[in-house]
């Protein structure tokens, strides 16, 4: 280690020398910046870079194995929306009338045979169990069902008073 020298610096000042004595003619004036102790080489071309730089072959070598980029088509026109399933025929009957002809209730029925007839409709119709799109459709049948059935159970209560 050379006096008021770190051992980088001295390693740094050896390499230095070396190269210096090896090839004086074609030696690249280095760039100092001022106020720092080390130099900085920069070098703005391959030609005085070493060999291990300059890898351009060796690159294009990869590039031989590569397939070929596609083509650019500009973009993809946007994937069709798939076509809704048709609308089940029991969603297409909404009027009361229809729904009530669905339930079949009767003068006869109790507040059991009612509540068989709630769950057994709501088994079939609930907005649930039909896509998203006949939610709407399906709500209203459970609705004017609820509202048809609530009615006769009402009767019910009257009649027996």
């Amino acid at each position: 280690m050379l006096v008021g020298q770190s051992l980088f610096q001295s390693v740094l000042t050896r390499l230095d020398e070396e190269d210096k004595g090896e090839d004086d003619a074609s030696a690249a004036p280095a760039f100092r910046l001022a106020g720092l102790s080390a130099g900085f080489v920069a070098s703005t071309t391959y030609e005085n870079a070493p060999e291990a730089v300059q890898v351009p072959d060796s690159y294009l070598e990869l590039l031989s194995d590569m397939p070929p980029p596609k083509p650019e088509t500009g973009p993809e026109p946007p994937a069709r929306e798939p076509e809704p399933p048709p609308v089940p025929a029991y969603l297409l009957r909404l009027s009361e009338a229809e729904i009530a002809e669905d339930l079949a209730i009767a003068a006869a029925d109790t507040a059991e045979t009612l509540a068989e007839k709630r769950r057994r409709f709501a088994r079939n119709n609930h907005p649930d169990l039909v896509p998203e799109i006949f939610r709407a459709r399906a709500t209203l049948r459970m609705k004017t069902a609820n509202l048809l059935i609530d009615r006769a159970v009402k009767d019910l209560y009257w009649r027996s008073s």
